[in-house]
């Protein structure tokens, strides 16, 4: 008999706001804890690519407003 793997149950929407909420390192134990056992890693992979990608496109914006 072979063991289905275990489905996570987290949804994008809230991989995406855990994602956000560890690029600025204020997340609760419990939050964590949660997050480790719900979100799915494929999301977590995805949400964070996307948050990188925003966050270098603001801090773009941030340098032209600043220099010009």
């Amino acid at each position: 008999m072979i063991d289905k793997p275990h489905q996570r149950k987290g949804s994008f929407l809230a991989t995406m706001k855990a994602v956000l909420w560890s690029f600025f390192g204020v997340r609760k134990r419990k939050d964590y804890e949660s997050d480790a056992a719900n979100l799915n890693p494929v999301h977590v992979i995805v949400a964070a690519l996307i948050g990188v990608v925003i966050f270098i496109g603001l801090l773009m914006v941030a340098v032209r407003f600043a220099v010009s």
